[in-house]
């Protein structure tokens, strides 16, 4: 069985013996001065305030394109047709984007989430409908550990074209709650009453608690609280004001009402009687 050698011959040409120990030492040094570049351009990343993900992509990307100008290099210093040998690497690069379209797509989104700084690591964020502190920024998944401890890798394209909401950025959060209270209790009293459940340490004096009538139902008048606190201390702001609530309601005597239904009932006039004669 004969094989053909043509393509090969045509890709590689003719190696002589003569061109093999230049070539060597012409790969050694092209490997020691390119060594360096990559170990230059790579301390210069570290003093950037670049993310660290990011340089570390950079380097392992600049590490694949030594190697490929390497063997380029020493393919030339052999005699070999660099041209064909190329065009190889072109189509073989082609072939692979291809059939790793969504993790080079995931790439993409994580060098612009590195690269914006929507949000850090610590931060509390909702991406597409899901909330947590973000643990990890990868080149590939955002990590995200929800509240009950779960872990949630969402990929950085789904992150990067969806709305993000970012809780802790700003450092603060307001703590928004509705009530209801009785027509039949005053109105100032019902405030007073929620004032008292939001006085906490962690509540900030500025911006100032604001405490007002919303809404007058069909049952109740509705009031709305806005206390300001810290990110860290939200949840704990949020659940220590609703069990306050109950305590000041039940001090000051306030009807805490629920949907109901008054029917008003009226006898109806009593038939008059007819007197014998």
């Amino acid at each position: 069985m004969s094989v053909d050698t043509s393509a090969i011959t045509k890709v590689f040409g003719t190696i002589s013996a003569a061109r093999i120990l230049p070539a060597i030492l012409t790969f050694v040094v092209a490997y020691f001065v390119l060594k360096i570049v990559v170990k230059v351009v790579g301390n210069l990343l570290d003093r950037t305030p670049m993310e660290k993900t990011i340089v570390r992509f950079i380097r392992s990307a600049l590490r694949i394109v030594m190697w490929v100008l390497l063997s380029v290099i020493t393919a030339s210093a052999l005699g070999i047709d660099t041209t064909s040998m190329v065009a190889l690497i072109s189509v073989a690069s082609l072939a692979i984007s291809l059939s790793v379209q969504g993790a080079l797509s995931n790439v993409a989104g994580g060098i612009t989430l590195l690269s914006t700084h929507p949000f850090k690591v610590g931060d509390f964020v909702e991406v597409g409908g899901m909330s947590g502190t973000v643990r990890e920024i990868g080149m590939t998944y955002t990590t995200l550990t929800t509240a009950d401890q779960k872990e949630i890798f969402v990929p950085n394209s789904e992150v990067s074209s969806s709305k993000i909401i970012n809780y802790t950025m700003v450092g603060t959060r307001r703590v928004d709650l509705t009530f209801t209270a009785s027509y039949d209790d005053e109105v100032e009293t019902v405030k007073d009453a929620l004032r008292k459940a939001a006085d906490l340490p962690q509540v900030l004096e500025d911006p100032a608690l604001f405490v007002a009538v919303s809404k007058y139902g069909d049952s109740a008048i509705e009031y709305v609280l806005r206390a300001w606190t810290t990110s860290d201390d939200y949840w704990t702001v949020y659940y220590r004001i609703i069990e306050n609530v109950k305590i000041c309601f039940d001090e000051a005597g306030i009807t805490m009402t629920y949907p109901h239904l008054n029917v008003h009932l009226s006898a109806p006039d009593a038939p008059a009687t007819k007197k014998d004669a």
